[in-house]
């Protein structure tokens, strides 16, 4: 656990993040342990290692919101809770959370010869979350798209693995480009990606802004 402005921040692995002050926000449980009961469950999009099946019943409790984006109607179909369906540029607040969506797309990362893994027509999201007045940005599956420049928030959590998400180099490029204080590197120790993926972004970010890799839990 690394604490920022009183609020406790969680790494569960992969890119799967709990954010605990006077609200707890989950965000794509994958592969978790523990059980945890979010105020708001963020799914960043549809794929197993961000909308597991699985993981998202020891998340949730009858009160919890569940934040998607659009295309992950269908697989959330058969929870019987509250959920909101957004796409990039959504802003709402649930329960004191504000939550704002983020475009999240690739740019160079091919499935095949013209398909990228994750086309930005598909409305996948990350995502920002103010809570007791800290700003976090998880950046979900992308690339170092035009829209990261515009972020301004105090941590930011961008995965550094490759492959279908940012490099390092392309992420410590982000990193820089976009205001915030803090970078935590994910997306890696599952799938694909390495600590040693971690060390190099933090390397090439050299200090501005911090780096701080976090231990899974």
């Amino acid at each position: 656990m690394w604490t920022y402005k009183g609020v406790e921040v969680h790494w569960l692995g992969h890119d799967s993040f709990l954010l605990h002050g006077t609200k707890t926000v989950a965000i794509d449980p994958f592969k978790t342990k523990g059980r945890y009961q979010a105020d708001v469950l963020l799914i960043s999009h549809e794929h197993y290692d961000h909308l597991s099946k699985e993981d998202i019943p020891r998340f949730v409790g009858p009160s919890t919101v569940i934040v998607a984006p659009k295309i992950c109607e269908d697989q959330l179909s058969s929870l019987d809770l509250e959920k909101k369906f957004v796409g990039p540029g959504t802003k709402l607040e649930m329960k004191g959370v504000t939550i704002e969506a983020i475009p999240a797309y690739n740019l160079n990362k091919f499935r095949e010869k013209g398909k990228v893994f994750h086309p930005k027509e598909d409305g996948r999201v990350g995502y920002i979350v103010t809570l007791d007045g800290t700003r976090f940005y998880h950046a979900g599956d992308s690339d170092a798209t035009p829209e990261m420049k515009g972020i301004d928030v105090d941590v930011a959590f961008l995965p550094v693995s490759g492959t279908y998400v940012m490099t390092p180099d392309e992420a410590a490029d982000a990193a820089k480009s976009m205001k915030t204080k803090v970078a935590i590197p994910m997306h890696i120790e599952s799938i694909v990606g390495t600590f040693a993926d971690a060390e190099r972004f933090k390397q090439l970010v050299g200090g501005s802004p911090a780096v701080q890799i976090l231990q899974v839990e």
